[in-house]
């Protein structure tokens, strides 16, 4: 990150020095991407400053936000992912379809950029709180290679390459891509990662300009890891947590393919079936082009992509453990006893696993065969000569469309908690004898209320013209921006209200759980009909200083537009489909920034304080305090937060050090629950940090990558702490000879336990939770040919 020709491009009118650009941004490159060696998204974004990462949910769908802005369910919402400049998807919370899913890291990347709060707000839509863009190679630098990396202490075998040069004439070219497969970090009992990508692109570079065109196609499958019981005693301000017996936070998984299918009435009114083993299929198939060009004084830039995305996730989701006497007691009764459904101990009494705990899980089956985005950015800038000073000014247009085609459903059933890939689906019967499922399988449908099974065909069409000025004068620059969104949603959706008898299996004979299937009808929705509009607009001056010293302050307003969080929700109207309650159209986002920047001889030092005010329409997934069970809330709050960001690199010689912490205060400023103003938001710690020290030889490299964070409240209620974690990752590369690199790269090196999200509020009297946990220690093994 100590560059001492440091560009900003990311969430900003034109790119500039950023010591004259009044916004907080930080780079990490190719080559610190190659020493972190992340195993997910998620893990390269926890070493951004001021990022807040639950990275539990594997390679994809983990859970992103910023300097204390809520992350009240899942996703990224008030952040956008993008590659290239422009967004993977335009929510970055749909359901069941965070925006990772369609983005990874390999030899393509050139470097991952991210700016945070400030111009975000108006130079992108639905991105109030900042930008993370995956930059590709365009062949600028001419060669490749070819790296194989195997994973030492798991199951997994990768091999990635990258080339690119120059073609005559102004033409160059970059092509990469990568294939691997295997259990993955965690175990599965199965082949849960197989897939891969390919990128391309082609530049024509003019005397004015350049235009690329560029391609993408991708099908990956990945599990998605949700919930493992812990043990906890102690008390709420300090509780203690260890693994049950046969099971592993750090390196299993409660996934295997003994467990059942997720079956589900689908919207044609036919069971419909997936097996586990699918998993999380992400595929992409994009197309876009780039192209600027200096027509006289005016600098003409416009960015399009259509990419034809679809997701296939079938997600097993571990809502509550206990003990397996006191469930079957709570689920069938007095009497009500547990059995083995399936494997080698089928029909006999639950006892072998160890630990006697039952598990009460769903699978939750998105079906998202169309998520297609299409996006065009088109802005005009020029400089003026005015006053002694320079002013820039930029008017453009962005256009996007994005499709979100989903059918979910779900599926629960009870199983054992032993996470080796080897779990199995149990049986519950009453005290006299009657069995109350079918195979493992409870209900048809989702644990609790209906309502929660929907088919979403909507089109999201968003024009949004923007303007920008800046005016710099001898040290002191002056700028702002404003950006007018108009939102266009048509379609239809429908959920399910109720659950009738169906012959699921087709056996002839309607079972326990057949006499409660969830359906949709067939033929019934409800519009969707409505348009909406809001304003975004961002303030700044900076002020440079000296040549190495600058400081700049910033204030912004920015919008998020409510997307799928308000649909079945009494905002719209279910006869007419149009936005009743015109406040849930968008959340709000306020900021005020004060920040110092300094930079001289492979010294870079950032200081940024923020204050946030943040208003939030969405839902919650917490587990019922009284019954133990999964459910979904509707929350309607506003949020503040504050505090300082810090960022800072030196190199010296060999040795080079790279450090990062944000100090973050929040809390809930009002509820739909009073009792909850004035609480700690959920999974905010107060400080989040990292430490990257690297020496550097012409014949190997080696360092080490600390990142951590403090204790958090596991709910809002801020009774039931969850304990802060550092991990610590190390790498060392040796060079033997020119064009070849061996790698060796560690994460989580001392297997520690990172809780980032517990569904209980406080200590349950069953002494059990549902947890998620980051990856343990995980050793990877790498061969990289340069030519």
């Amino acid at each position: 990150m100590v560059d001492e020709d440091d560009v900003v491009t990311t969430g900003v009118a034109r790119g500039r020095d950023r010591l004259n650009s009044a916004t907080s941004t930080s780079a990490i490159k190719e080559n610190d991407i190659i020493s972190i060696a992340p195993r997910s998204m998620g893990e390269l974004f926890r070493n951004i400053p001021g990022i807040r990462v639950e990275a539990s949910g594997g390679e994809a769908n983990n859970d992103y936000t910023v300097r204390g802005l809520p992350l009240v369910n899942d996703g990224s919402k008030y952040i956008q992912l993008q590659e290239d400049g422009l967004p993977v998807l335009e929510f970055g919370d749909l359901q069941g379809l965070n925006p990772d899913n369609f983005l990874r890291v390999d030899l393509n990347v050139a470097q991952v950029e991210s700016i945070r709060g400030g111009s975000a707000s108006t130079f992108a839509s639905n991105a109030p709180g900042g930008v993370i863009n995956l930059i590709s190679k365009t062949g600028e630098v001419e060669g490749g290679s070819v790296m194989g990396t195997i994973g030492v202490d798991y199951e997994s075998y990768r091999t990635d390459f990258d080339y690119g040069g120059r073609l005559g004439d102004g033409w160059r070219f970059h092509v990469g891509g990568f294939y691997r497969e295997g259990e993955g970090p965690r175990a599965t009992g199965y082949n849960a990662m197989r897939g891969g990508q390919m990128k391309f692109n082609v530049t024509k570079q003019f005397d004015s300009g350049y235009i690329r065109v560029y391609a993408k196609v991708l099908d990956d499958r990945t599990p998605t890891i949700i919930n493992t019981p812990l043990l906890v005693t102690g008390t709420n301000a300090d509780p203690k947590f260890a693994d049950p017996v046969g099971t592993d936070s750090r390196r299993g998984s409660l996934l295997s393919l003994n467990l059942p299918a997720s079956l589900r009435l689908g919207a044609s009114g036919t069971p419909t079936s997936r097996n586990l083993a699918n998993g999380n299929r992400a595929k992409a198939k994009s197309l876009g082009f780039d192209a600027q060009f200096n027509l006289g004084e005016w600098t003409v830039a416009n960015r399009f992509r259509y990419a034809d995305q679809s997701l296939l996730n079938t997600i097993v989701f571990q809502s509550a453990a206990a003990p397996a006497a006191a469930l079957a007691a709570a689920s069938a009764g007095p009497g009500g006893a547990f059995t083995y459904a399936a494997g080698p101990r089928a029909g006999q009494a639950l006892d072998a696993n160890g630990n006697r705990l039952a598990v009460l899980s769903f699978n939750a089956d998105f079906d998202a065969p169309d998520v297609s985005n299409m996006t065009n950015d088109l802005r005009v800038s020029r400089v003026w000569d005015l006053g002694g000073g320079n002013l820039t000014t930029t008017a453009g247009m962005y256009r996007s469309r994005q499709e979100f085609v989903s059918e979910a459903g779900f599926t629960s059933y009870f199983q054992d908690a032993v996470s080796n890939g080897t779990a199995v689906p149990l049986a519950l019967r009453t005290g006299s004898g009657i069995p109350l499922t079918q195979n493992g399988v409870l209900i048809y449908g989702s644990p609790g209320a209906p309502g929660n099974a929907k088919n979403i065909d909507l089109n999201y069409q968003i024009t949004a013209p923007f303007a920008s000025f800046n005016f710099a004068a001898g040290k002191i620059a002056i700028g702002g921006s404003v950006r007018w969104d108009n939102v266009r949603v048509r379609g239809n959706v429908i959920n399910d209200s109720a659950t009738k008898r169906f012959d699921m299996n087709g056996d002839g004979v309607i079972s326990a759980p057949e006499n409660r299937v969830a359906f949709i009808p067939v033929g019934v929705t409800a519009p969707v009909r409505y348009d909406h509009d809001y304003v975004s607009y961002s303030l700044s001056a900076n002020y440079r200083v000296s040549e190495s010293f600058s400081m700049f302050g910033r204030y912004s307003r920015g919008g998020r537009a409510g997307a799928d969080k308000i649909l079945f929700t009494p905002a719209i109207s279910g006869t007419t489909g149009d936005l009743i309650n015109r406040s849930a159209g968008h959340d709000t986002v306020r900021q005020a920034e004060l920040g110092l920047k300094y930079r001289k001889e492979g010294l870079v030092l950032n200081l940024t304080g923020f204050y946030a005010l943040t208003d939030e329409t969405n839902s919650q997934i917490v587990n019922n305090a009284a019954t133990g069970q999964t459910i979904l809330v509707a929350v309607t709050r506003s949020y503040k937060a504050y505090g300082l960001e810090f960022e800072g690199g030196i190199r010296r010689g060999p040795f080079s050090l790279t450090a990062h912490a944000t100090y973050t205060e929040a809390e809930i400023d009002a509820a739909e629950v009073p009792a909850l103003v004035g609480n700690t938001p959920r999974h905010q710690p107060k400080l989040m940090f990292g430490l990257r020290p690297q020496y550097d030889s012409d014949f190997f490299s080696v360092g080490a990558n600390v990142v951590g964070i403090t204790k958090s409240f596991a709910q809002d209620v801020n009774q039931l702490v969850m304990p802060g974690y550092t991990t610590v990752g190390m790498f060392a590369q040796v060079r033997p000879m020119e064009g070849l690199e061996f790698s060796l790269n560690a994460s989580n090196l001392f297997n520690t336990r990172g809780i980032t999200d517990i569904l209980d509020g406080a200590l349950p009297a069953s002494g059990v939770v549902m947890a998620r946990t980051i990856y343990g220690r995980t050793i990877s093994a790498s061969a990289r040919f340069f030519f």
